[in-house]
Protein backbone atom coordinates (compact mmCIF):
# COMPACT_ATOMS: atom_id res chain seq x y z
CA UNK A 1 0.00 0.00 0.00
CA UNK A 2 1.44 3.42 -0.69
CA UNK A 3 2.44 5.60 2.47
CA UNK A 4 0.25 8.39 1.32
CA UNK A 5 -2.96 8.72 -0.60
CA UNK A 6 -2.48 12.27 -2.05
CA UNK A 7 0.34 14.39 -2.69
CA UNK A 8 1.80 17.90 -3.53
CA UNK A 9 4.73 17.50 -5.33
CA UNK A 10 6.81 20.28 -5.78
CA UNK A 11 9.49 20.29 -8.91
CA UNK A 12 12.11 22.59 -9.40
CA UNK A 13 13.07 24.71 -12.41
CA UNK A 14 16.30 24.60 -12.07
CA UNK A 15 16.19 20.82 -12.19
CA UNK A 16 14.56 20.97 -15.58
CA UNK A 17 17.84 22.15 -17.21
CA UNK A 18 19.29 19.07 -16.67
CA UNK A 19 22.84 18.90 -18.00
CA UNK A 20 21.96 22.08 -19.92
CA UNK A 21 22.41 25.52 -18.87
CA UNK A 22 19.26 26.89 -19.09
CA UNK A 23 15.76 26.10 -20.31
CA UNK A 24 13.94 22.22 -20.26
CA UNK A 25 16.33 18.97 -20.91
CA UNK A 26 14.17 16.41 -22.77
CA UNK A 27 15.83 13.55 -20.95
CA UNK A 28 14.98 15.24 -17.18
CA UNK A 29 11.70 16.02 -18.29
CA UNK A 30 10.97 12.56 -19.33
CA UNK A 31 12.41 10.76 -16.63
CA UNK A 32 10.16 12.91 -14.23
CA UNK A 33 7.23 12.17 -16.34
CA UNK A 34 7.64 8.27 -15.96
CA UNK A 35 8.31 8.63 -12.23
CA UNK A 36 4.62 10.24 -11.78
CA UNK A 37 3.60 7.62 -14.02
CA UNK A 38 4.68 5.34 -11.20
CA UNK A 39 3.37 6.21 -8.59
CA UNK A 40 -0.14 7.73 -10.41
CA UNK A 41 -0.37 3.41 -11.41
CA UNK A 42 -0.37 2.55 -7.47
CA UNK A 43 -3.25 4.87 -7.29
CA UNK A 44 -1.40 8.05 -5.45
CA UNK A 45 -3.67 11.36 -6.12
CA UNK A 46 -1.31 13.29 -7.55
CA UNK A 47 -1.12 17.41 -7.31
CA UNK A 48 2.30 19.05 -9.08
CA UNK A 49 3.62 23.07 -9.11
CA UNK A 50 6.94 23.69 -10.52
CA UNK A 51 9.24 26.64 -10.50
CA UNK A 52 10.05 28.41 -13.55
CA UNK A 53 13.82 28.89 -12.47
CA UNK A 54 15.24 27.59 -15.36
CA UNK A 55 13.67 30.01 -17.71
CA UNK A 56 13.30 33.41 -15.37
CA UNK A 57 13.16 34.16 -11.87
CA UNK A 58 10.98 37.54 -10.92
CA UNK A 59 13.58 38.50 -8.01
CA UNK A 60 16.65 37.66 -9.88
CA UNK A 61 15.09 40.04 -12.19
CA UNK A 62 14.52 43.28 -9.95
CA UNK A 63 17.70 43.13 -9.17
CA UNK A 64 18.59 43.82 -12.40
CA UNK A 65 16.10 46.71 -13.01
CA UNK A 66 12.82 44.67 -13.81
CA UNK A 67 9.98 46.15 -11.86
CA UNK A 68 9.54 43.88 -9.27
CA UNK A 69 5.67 42.95 -9.97
CA UNK A 70 5.78 42.48 -13.65
CA UNK A 71 9.22 40.66 -12.77
CA UNK A 72 7.27 37.68 -10.53
CA UNK A 73 4.29 37.79 -13.46
CA UNK A 74 7.07 37.32 -15.72
CA UNK A 75 7.92 34.15 -12.86
CA UNK A 76 4.50 33.11 -13.23
CA UNK A 77 4.28 32.83 -16.86
CA UNK A 78 7.67 30.62 -16.50
CA UNK A 79 6.20 28.46 -14.43
CA UNK A 80 3.29 28.11 -17.15
CA UNK A 81 5.30 27.06 -19.53
CA UNK A 82 7.18 23.85 -17.63
CA UNK A 83 3.34 22.61 -16.36
CA UNK A 84 2.81 22.61 -20.35
CA UNK A 85 6.21 20.85 -20.87
CA UNK A 86 5.05 18.30 -18.28
CA UNK A 87 1.61 17.63 -19.19
CA UNK A 88 2.74 16.92 -22.73
CA UNK A 89 5.50 14.57 -21.08
CA UNK A 90 2.73 12.84 -18.92
CA UNK A 91 -0.05 12.42 -22.10
CA UNK A 92 3.07 10.88 -24.40
CA UNK A 93 3.57 8.34 -20.75
CA UNK A 94 -0.38 8.27 -21.15
CA UNK A 95 -1.19 9.64 -17.88
CA UNK A 96 -4.20 11.81 -17.62
CA UNK A 97 -3.18 15.27 -16.46
CA UNK A 98 -4.89 18.89 -16.25
CA UNK A 99 -3.33 21.70 -16.00
CA UNK A 100 -4.74 24.49 -14.12
CA UNK A 101 -3.76 28.16 -13.38
CA UNK A 102 -3.58 30.81 -10.81
CA UNK A 103 -4.59 33.88 -13.68
CA UNK A 104 -6.98 33.07 -16.59
CA UNK A 105 -5.61 31.91 -19.70
CA UNK A 106 -7.89 29.59 -21.05
CA UNK A 107 -7.32 27.52 -23.30
CA UNK A 108 -3.82 27.48 -22.02
CA UNK A 109 -5.24 25.87 -18.69
CA UNK A 110 -8.25 25.98 -16.80
CA UNK A 111 -8.78 28.38 -13.89
CA UNK A 112 -7.82 26.86 -10.70
CA UNK A 113 -10.18 26.20 -7.87
CA UNK A 114 -9.36 23.91 -4.84
CA UNK A 115 -12.95 21.84 -5.65
CA UNK A 116 -11.98 21.70 -9.03
CA UNK A 117 -8.87 19.97 -8.71
CA UNK A 118 -9.60 17.54 -6.25
CA UNK A 119 -12.61 16.37 -8.45
CA UNK A 120 -9.98 16.03 -11.50
CA UNK A 121 -7.54 14.08 -8.79
CA UNK A 122 -10.89 11.67 -7.66
CA UNK A 123 -11.14 11.10 -11.56
CA UNK A 124 -7.80 9.62 -11.67
CA UNK A 125 -6.16 12.62 -13.46
CA UNK A 126 -2.71 14.13 -12.06
CA UNK A 127 -3.18 18.03 -11.64
CA UNK A 128 -0.55 20.55 -12.38
CA UNK A 129 -1.02 23.88 -10.84
CA UNK A 130 0.66 26.87 -12.45
CA UNK A 131 1.47 30.28 -11.86
CA UNK A 132 2.19 30.50 -8.68
CA UNK A 133 -0.17 31.87 -6.00
CA UNK A 134 -1.18 34.67 -9.11
CA UNK A 135 -0.11 37.07 -7.02
CA UNK A 136 3.58 38.85 -6.96
CA UNK A 137 6.08 38.78 -3.81
CA UNK A 138 5.06 34.82 -3.20
CA UNK A 139 7.31 31.97 -4.28
CA UNK A 140 6.70 28.88 -5.96
CA UNK A 141 7.19 27.42 -2.83
CA UNK A 142 4.81 29.36 -1.18
CA UNK A 143 2.52 28.26 -3.99
CA UNK A 144 3.01 24.72 -3.03
CA UNK A 145 2.48 24.81 0.30
CA UNK A 146 -1.12 26.97 -0.58
CA UNK A 147 -2.00 24.33 -2.80
CA UNK A 148 -0.99 21.08 -0.56
CA UNK A 149 -3.06 22.88 2.38
CA UNK A 150 -6.12 23.93 -0.41
CA UNK A 151 -6.28 20.12 -1.76
CA UNK A 152 -5.78 18.37 1.73
CA UNK A 153 -2.72 16.44 0.50
CA UNK A 154 -1.16 13.96 2.85
CA UNK A 155 2.34 15.15 2.15
CA UNK A 156 4.33 17.74 0.09
CA UNK A 157 6.48 16.11 -1.39
CA UNK A 158 9.63 18.26 -2.37
CA UNK A 159 11.57 17.05 -5.20
CA UNK A 160 15.24 18.97 -5.15
CA UNK A 161 18.78 18.02 -6.25
CA UNK A 162 20.22 16.87 -2.72
CA UNK A 163 18.73 13.59 -0.56
CA UNK A 164 17.01 15.81 2.49
CA UNK A 165 18.04 19.00 5.00
CA UNK A 166 22.09 19.39 6.08
CA UNK A 167 22.87 20.94 8.41
CA UNK A 168 24.49 23.37 6.14
CA UNK A 169 24.26 23.38 2.38
CA UNK A 170 26.37 20.17 1.40
CA UNK A 171 27.40 21.10 -2.26
CA UNK A 172 29.42 23.77 0.20
CA UNK A 173 30.11 22.23 2.89
CA UNK A 174 31.66 18.77 3.24
CA UNK A 175 30.87 18.48 6.96
CA UNK A 176 27.47 19.04 6.52
CA UNK A 177 25.32 16.28 8.36
CA UNK A 178 21.28 15.42 7.67
CA UNK A 179 18.73 14.75 9.23
CA UNK A 180 16.31 11.89 8.94
CA UNK A 181 13.47 14.01 10.40
CA UNK A 182 13.44 17.66 11.67
CA UNK A 183 10.27 19.60 12.98
CA UNK A 184 9.63 23.28 11.39
CA UNK A 185 10.23 24.74 14.51
CA UNK A 186 13.75 23.63 14.81
CA UNK A 187 14.34 24.79 11.13
CA UNK A 188 13.23 28.37 11.50
CA UNK A 189 15.28 28.01 14.67
CA UNK A 190 18.86 27.09 12.94
CA UNK A 191 18.00 29.05 9.76
CA UNK A 192 17.93 26.40 7.32
CA UNK A 193 17.13 27.31 4.10
CA UNK A 194 14.38 24.85 3.22
CA UNK A 195 11.65 26.82 1.97
CA UNK A 196 11.27 30.82 2.02
CA UNK A 197 9.94 31.58 5.48
CA UNK A 198 6.03 32.22 4.67
CA UNK A 199 6.21 28.72 2.85
CA UNK A 200 7.53 27.09 6.23
CA UNK A 201 4.98 28.73 8.57
CA UNK A 202 2.29 28.40 6.23
CA UNK A 203 2.79 24.07 6.44
CA UNK A 204 3.43 24.14 10.27
CA UNK A 205 0.49 26.36 10.71
CA UNK A 206 -1.65 24.08 8.54
CA UNK A 207 0.29 20.57 9.98
CA UNK A 208 1.16 19.88 5.96
CA UNK A 209 3.94 17.73 6.53
CA UNK A 210 7.16 17.80 3.90
CA UNK A 211 9.16 15.09 2.49
CA UNK A 212 12.32 16.31 1.19
CA UNK A 213 14.51 14.04 -1.22
CA UNK A 214 16.20 14.02 -4.31
CA UNK A 215 13.69 13.80 -7.24
CA UNK A 216 16.55 13.43 -10.08
CA UNK A 217 17.78 10.02 -9.23
CA UNK A 218 15.17 7.84 -10.77
CA UNK A 219 12.95 5.60 -8.98
CA UNK A 220 13.33 7.55 -5.90
CA UNK A 221 9.62 9.00 -6.41
CA UNK A 222 8.22 5.83 -5.89
CA UNK A 223 10.59 5.04 -2.73
CA UNK A 224 9.07 7.69 -1.03
CA UNK A 225 5.52 6.36 -1.50
CA UNK A 226 6.74 2.88 -0.55
CA UNK A 227 8.24 4.50 2.61
CA UNK A 228 11.85 3.64 1.98
CA UNK A 229 13.75 6.33 4.43
CA UNK A 230 15.82 7.93 1.41
CA UNK A 231 15.38 11.75 2.67
CA UNK A 232 14.33 14.26 5.40
CA UNK A 233 10.59 14.29 6.90
CA UNK A 234 9.31 17.67 8.05
CA UNK A 235 6.85 17.97 10.49
CA UNK A 236 5.24 20.07 13.03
Amino acid sequence: MPRFKRILLKLSGESLMGKQGYGIDPERLADYARQIKEVHAMGVQIGIVIGGGNIFRGLSGATKGFDRVKGDQMGMLATVINSLALSSALTTEGVANKVLTAIRMEPIGEFYSKWKAIEEMEAGKVCIFSAGTGSPYFTTDTGSSLRGVEIEADVMLKGTRVDGIYTADPEKDPTAVKFDDITYDEILARGLKVMDLSAVVMCNDNHLPIYVFNMDVVGNLKKVIDGEPIGTYVHS
